[in-house]
């Protein structure tokens, strides 16, 4: 079963009765935002997740600043 040229076409007809010619380009701009803004938090989870399998601590993580900060403490010191 899928969609034929005639199904687009009456889906298009009902989008522009209930939306109108005038804001179908700013529906169409909001979709487009939208899986934009998906792809980037997928991309961000998969990286996220990549890190905590490797173990990796992202460079702005509080536990990197901590050890950072200790390192220079003993520098200083010593």
């Amino acid at each position: 079963m899928s969609i034929g040229v005639w199904q687009v076409v009456i889906i298009l007809v009902i989008v522009l009765i209930i939306f109108g010619a005038g804001k179908l380009p700013q529906v169409m701009g909001d979709v487009a935002k939208g899986i934009k803004n998906f792809k980037s938090g997928m991309a961000d989870d998969s990286a996220a997740a990549k890190n905590a399998v490797e173990g990796e601590v992202k460079p702005d993580s509080p536990a990197k600043d901590q050890s950072a900060a200790k390192a220079e403490a003993e520098n200083k010191q010593g």
